[in-house]
């Protein structure tokens, strides 16, 4: 069998499934969304840096907005669980195999960071530490891009899950502090420290018992990113279910306990488990710590009122999926459902996570004693109001499908 034909077909397969639901993305009006934001961003951007803070920390934003596009990596191989049977035989020659997915993983997130780097330069230029050549700033990020990828293929093969979590937060503390080194550290210095981390990273990695090809961590990280990609398209269009991981999470077991033991609590404790320990909880605590580190400091401005009123629709689109949940899973049918007990759940409990995802990125004004205190009621008002808003589109919308 050639292995690289056989990756070629499973990528346009997997692609086969996605593209044709492409068109309801951009018919829903992301895209005139998106170009309205990234107007709206380019406009205050430029106005930002014609009146730069004193003391700005640009090192430490160089840092925060770098640091997670470094350490990211993730890889597509497209196995199947099959795969573990049926290509077993071809085991020690399934590198054909896994080489394009370790490089496209590289390349098109590489192509991230240094678009970051690009909208982050006019701010380093206007620095008054150490600034550093812009093509050095490439070398540099590629070579960290490529050690961390690395450290990340190298991780999925450690046999032991103990042993692959102290490696992934070694991966993240040598990343963080060599990209520290860079934004702080004179070239020749940072240059040589880069160096020697980096060969006693590689060296540190051959100690671990690996396997060969990790079958096991392979399909699980396929099923989360082709989860991930049907959790995307879900905002949008009705998509068949994938599979979503599941974390314990045991410290808020205690939220699916407060739930009566009844008929009518039985979907929305099932519901309830399934946002707390799935990953659509992640996604939507991720959002709201952004979304509340960029309000704090954009502070009491039309600016801060427009990301928090954005964010509180980004986290609504996410927990809209919460809808589709169990739709094909046979689990649902062990519950005896009342009537209508799906849709009320779901916009019930999506709603009252919104608002309070929505409260708890207001929060950071409240210290905040400049601008009009009218606008820390008004901002408040108005995120809650976008949710009930959100909440009626939900009522109607899935009406309108239960009827069709």
């Amino acid at each position: 069998m050639d292995l690289v034909e056989l990756r070629k077909r499973r990528k346009a397969l997997h692609w086969s499934k996605i593209l044709p639901y492409l068109p309801y993305v951009f018919q829903s009006g992301v895209a005139v969304l998106l170009l309205i934001l990234m107007i709206a961003f380019s406009a205050w951007y430029t106005r930002f840096l014609q009146h730069i803070p004193e003391g700005l920390p640009i090192g430490w934003i160089m840092l925060l907005l770098l640091g997670p596009a470094v350490i990211y990596s993730g890889f597509r191989t497209y196995i199947h669980p099959a795969d573990s049977v049926f290509l077993l035989p071809q085991e020690a020659s399934m590198s054909k195999y896994f080489r394009p997915a370790f490089w496209s993983g590289i390349l098109y997130k590489l192509l991230g960071t240094y678009f970051i780097l690009l909208v982050l330069w006019p701010l380093y230029q206007r620095s008054d530490g150490i600034r550093h050549s812009f093509w050095f700033w490439l070398i540099v990020l590629l070579l960290l891009k490529l050690a961390g990828a690395y450290g990340a293929w190298q991780e999925l093969k450690i046999a032991s899950h103990r042993a692959r979590t102290g490696f992934r937060l070694l991966r993240w503390s040598v990343l963080l502090l060599l990209l520290a080194a860079w934004i702080w550290q004179p070239a020749w210095k940072s240059l040589l420290f880069l160096i020697l981390v980096m060969v006693n990273y590689v060296l540190a990695l051959r100690f671990p018992m690996k396997h060969r090809v990790p079958w096991e961590n392979l399909i699980a990280a396929e099923k989360a990113s082709a989860a991930k990609n049907m959790l995307v398209l879900g905002w949008f269009v009705d998509v068949p279910a994938e599979g979503q991981g599941v974390s314990p999470r045991r410290w808020l077991d205690w939220i699916g306990k407060r739930i009566s033991w009844s008929r009518a609590g039985a979907y929305r404790f099932l519901l309830t488990k399934t946002l707390v320990r799935g990953e659509l909880l992640g996604i939507g605590a991720r959002l709201t710590i952004l979304g509340a580190i960029l309000v704090g400091w954009c502070g009491r401005t039309w600016l801060g009122l427009g990301l928090y009123l954005f964010f509180v629709f980004l986290i609504g689109a996410q927990l809209s999926v919460l809808r589709h949940a169990h739709r094909d899973s046979s689990a649902a049918l062990y519950y005896p459902l009342p009537s209508g007990a799906r849709k009320r759940e779901a916009v019930s409990l999506g709603s009252r996570t919104l608002a309070g995802a929505a409260v708890m990125m207001w929060l950071p004004l409240l210290p905040q004693g400049d601008g009009p205190l009218i606008y820390l009621g008004g901002s408040l008002a108005a995120g809650l109001i976008l949710v009930y808003a959100m909440r009626s589109n939900w009522n109607r919308k899935w009406r309108e499908e239960e009827e069709d």
